[in-house]
């Protein structure tokens, strides 16, 4: 945050006296180490080795399922029992068929690859936030340093109508 401050040794009408003290806040700093989020970042997080172990894991079987190449391949895999519940004539195995064996098999890759996707734009609008704060940032900057110029301009000023 920023403050304003008055030096009490001196009085505010002279021309040593602080205006304004700039303060920068402490998440500036932390903002420029850390940078922005990302969900891969937090996709490898874990508690302990353990944790990690299963993070890591999850993200690899996630990355191989989560492709289209994989919902192709499940697909395949899904037809092969198809021809035998039809042929089972049976209402119950056929809707079993579909709920069980094509909609999880097949959805589940797909529901993944939409998920990387969602993902990945949230990645971006991250990206684009932190980009935004920034700038606003230097903006701040930037009017803090021209309203620096303009009080030493008015403490010339006011010195100079003194003597």
């Amino acid at each position: 945050m920023t403050e304003t401050t008055a030096s009490s040794a001196d009085p505010p009408s002279s021309p040593t006296a602080v205006i304004f003290e700039h303060v920068a806040h402490p998440r500036i700093a932390a903002r420029k180490v850390a940078g922005p989020a990302k969900t891969l970042d937090q996709r490898t997080k874990g508690k302990g080795p353990i944790g990690r172990l299963n993070a890591r894991f999850g993200v690899l079987i996630t990355v191989a399922v989560g492709t289209m190449w994989c919902a192709y391949l499940f697909t395949v895999l899904a037809l092969v029992s198809l021809p035998a519940a039809v042929q089972s004539h049976q209402k119950i195995i056929i809707v079993a068929w579909i709920a069980q064996t094509f909609l999880q098999l097949v959805l589940l890759p797909i529901i993944i690859v939409g998920q990387n996707v969602q993902a990945a734009a949230s990645d971006q609008r991250a990206e684009d936030t932190y980009k935004d704060a920034e700038a606003v940032l230097h903006e701040a900057l930037q009017i803090q340093a021209h309203l620096q110029a303009q009080d030493e301009i008015l403490q010339r000023l006011m010195s100079g109508s003194r003597d």
